[in-house]
């Protein structure tokens, strides 16, 4: 690259370069490289501590989980039944949740884990 002349225009073509389109791309990469490193919302606890289901698939995390107001539970004879999915989790694929409440993981258009609270004792 040519040092800027005395007028200055070489220096600011050389900066609106800079700043048009090699600072965008640089931010993209980098970006790009740290998004699995940023936390996960309230479902973090669920990627970290890498739970897995029955068959021994991950669980996932935050954009997968989310958590089910009590309300939309109903225990059953059978299982957990999560009202406004019509879906009967079976007591042995229930996972306790450390938080207390009831969390479903969904990947691929499927249940994958679902949290519910320990039996009150």
């Amino acid at each position: 690259m040519k040092p800027c002349h005395i007028d200055g225009r070489e220096c600011l073509r050389a900066f609106r370069l800079f700043v048009l389109i090699v600072a965008p791309i640089a931010a993209f990469v980098w970006l790009a490289s740290t998004l699995h490193t940023w936390p996960h919302g309230a479902a973090d606890w669920i990627q970290r501590g890498g739970y897995k289901n029955t068959v021994g698939e991950l669980c996932c995390g935050e954009r997968d989980c989310h958590e089910i107001p009590a309300a939309d539970i109903r225990i059953t004879p059978t299982g957990y039944l999560i009202k406004s999915l019509n879906e009967t989790v079976p007591f042995h694929e229930a996972t306790p949740s450390p938080t207390g409440t009831h969390w479903i993981c969904v990947w691929g258009g499927k249940r994958r884990c679902f949290f519910a609270p320990p039996p009150s004792t």
